[in-house]
C-alpha cells in the first residue's frame, strides 16, 4: 500500500498549521525557510525508511525565486517523489507576487524540466478575516473559491500554454468542481478570443489559443479525497487517467475506519481495469510508485476487486462523515 504524504504539521518557526500560515514576510523569511528546510530533511529521512510506499511532498516558498528553485531541486534529488506543495498567495498578501506574475516563469520551467509534480492543496489561500464571531462561517463559505485561485490564475495567465509538461495536481478540493469551473473558464476564454464580454473589449494579447478544458487535460490531475458520487462522475470530464482516489488519512473527514465500505458505496459499479487505474495506477504513474513492489502489501491489506464490486446495502453503525455525506447524495439522485 502506498501513500502520498502531504505536510500536515507545524514546522519550526511557523506561526501555526502549515496550510493556513500564509507566506512569510521579509522579516520572517529566513527563519521560516530554515523551518521548512528542516521539515524537508525530516520528511526525506522518513520516506526513505519505506521508499517503495512513501512519496513525500516537499515545501518551498515563493519569496525568492532562486531559493525556490534550489529547494525544489533538493526535493527532487533527495527522493521526495510527491513533488512540491504550491504556496497559495491570498489576495491580502502584498509582499509576495501573485501566481500569475511572469517572474515565476523561471520556477515553472525548472519544475517542468525536473518533472516535479506541483501540488495545490485545498483549504489554503484565504485572506485574514480578523477575529469576529462570523469569521468561521464566512471562511467556510469562501474556502473553496480561494483554494482554487492558483489554478485559475495560472491557467488564465498562460502558464500551461508556456509550460505544457508542467504537472499540476489539485488535491483536497473534491472533483465535482471541475466540470462547472471548466465550462465557466471555457466561456470566458472564448469570449475574450472573440474580442469582448459585454462592454469590456479585449485584444489578441489577452487571448489564450486553447480552451481551459484542453489545458486541464494537458497539465492537470485531481486527487479526489473521500469522493462522493458526483466526484466519481466527474472523472468523465477530468479524464479517467487523471483522477486519483484518496482516503484523506488520518483526518476526521476521511474514509477511515470505513474505507472498504466507502469504496463499495461509490465505486462498486466500475469495471476492474478502470478501478485499478483510479485507485492505484494513475497515482503510481504520476508519483513514481512501483506497483509490483507494493503487490504483497496490497494483497495482504487492500480490498479485492470482488469486495469492492459488492454494493453497500446498509451503513455501518456510527458511520463517519464520508459515508454519511455520500449516502445523502445517493439518496437525492
Amino acid at each position: 500500500m502506498g501513500e502520498v504524504i502531504f505536510p500536515n504539521t507545524v514546522p519550526p518557526f511557523y506561526p501555526g498549521f502549515v496550510l493556513f500560515a500564509g507566506p512569510p514576510t521579509a522579516e520572517e523569511y529566513p527563519h521560516r525557510r530554515a523551518g521548512i528546510l528542516a521539515h524537508n530533511r525530516w520528511l526525506a529521512d522518513f520516506c526513505a525508511r519505506k521508499a517503495a510506499q512513501r512519496a513525500g511532498v516537499g515545501q518551498i516558498f515563493l519569496n525568492d525565486i532562486d531559493d525556490a528553485i534550489a529547494d525544489a531541486t533538493w526535493i527532487k534529488e533527495h527522493g521526495l517523489r510527491g513533488g512540491v506543495l504550491l504556496p497559495n498567495v491570498a489576495p491580502d498578501v502584498k509582499w509576495v507576487k501573485p501566481l500569475y506574475h511572469p517572474d515565476y516563469d523561471r520556477l515553472w520551467a525548472a519544475l517542468q524540466d525536473l518533472e516535479i509534480p506541483v501540488n495545490l492543496h485545498g483549504g489554503t489561500g484565504s485572506p485574514n478575516y480578523g477575529r469576529f464571531a462570523s469569521v468561521p462561517a464566512i471562511m467556510m463559505s469562501e474556502v473553496s473559491f480561494y483554494g482554487l485561485r492558483p489554478f485559475v490564475h495560472m491557467l488564465l495567465a498562460g502558464v500551461f500554454e508556456r509550460f505544457p509538461r508542467l504537472k499540476f495536481v489539485i488535491t483536497e478540493a473534491s472533483a465535482s468542481f471541475v466540470p462547472p469551473l471548466l465550462r465557466q473558464l471555457d466561456d470566458i476564454i472564448a469570449k475574450i478570443r472573440g474580442g469582448e464580454i459585454g462592454e469590456l473589449k479585449y485584444t489578441s494579447d489577452n487571448a489564450l489559443p486553447r480552451s481551459a478544458t484542453e489545458y486541464f487535460h494537458q497539465n492537470c490531475w485531481v486527487g479526489a479525497s473521500f469522493p462522493r458520487p458526483d466526484d466519481v462522475a466527474a472523472r468523465e470530464v477530468i479524464g479517467r487517467d487523471r483522477w486519483m482516489w484518496g482516503s484523506d488519512y488520518p483526518h476526521d473527514e476521511g474514509t477511515g475506519p470505513y474505507t472498504r465500505q466507502a469504496l463499495r458505496q461509490v465505486m462498486h459499479d466500475l469495471p476492474e481495469p478502470e478501478l485499478r487505474d483510479l485507485l492505484a495506477g494513475n497515482a503510481a504513474r504520476l508519483y513514481g510508485f512501483d506497483l509490483d513492489a507494493l503487490a504483497l502489501l496490497a494483497e495482504q491489506y487492500g480490498p479485492s476487486v470482488e469486495e469492492i464490486a459488492e454494493p453497500l446495502d446498509a451503513l455501518p453503525e456510527n458511520s463517519n462523515s464520508a459515508l454519511l455525506n455520500a449516502q445523502k447524495q445517493l439518496s437525492t439522485v
